[in-house]
């Protein structure tokens, strides 16, 4: 009997251990898009994204629409690579489902005058994690 518990440990530690790694791994590609998007890294922001993502967003214009990773990523091309814009990302919660996960990721203004909360499907590709596709909503208090 007690070699069946500690099997059973066992089993449950290695499981729980590989659900973290993944988690972990989910966060790095998360971390890309902050870090990338936060710095106007356009490299590092474009590399967290596949190809062919979906981007569903409002636009400036109040127009609901579609847009590539690389029209996104254009968004902070006139901006200092490298340095902070004031946009600060934090992931409140992932979910992996074996090679496909959902993410939450908070993304506040300079001095949190714009939130936004930022949802995001994932994908396993070899041993990366890739952003699929990504929409966001605006939660302050807009004027």
């Amino acid at each position: 009997m007690r070699k069946i518990v500690v099997v059973v440990t066992m089993l449950l530690a290695v499981h729980f251990a590989q659900a973290q790694s993944e988690n972990s791994l989910v966060e790095k590609t998360l971390q890309k898009y902050i870090e990338g998007s936060s710095y106007s890294k356009l490299e590092l922001l474009e590399s967290a994204f596949t190809k062919d993502a979906t981007l569903y967003l409002t636009g400036r214009d109040g127009v609901f629409k579609r847009y590539t990773p690389k029209e996104y990523v254009g968004f902070f091309k006139n901006r200092k690579k490298g340095v902070f814009n004031g946009r600060d990302g934090k992931v409140l919660a992932i979910e992996v489902v074996k090679d496909i996960a959902i993410a939450k990721v908070e993304i506040a203004g300079p001095e949190r005058k714009w939130v936004y909360i930022d949802l995001f499907l994932l994908k396993k590709f070899d041993k990366e994690w890739k952003i699929i596709s990504k929409t966001a909503t605006r939660t302050d208090n807009q004027k």
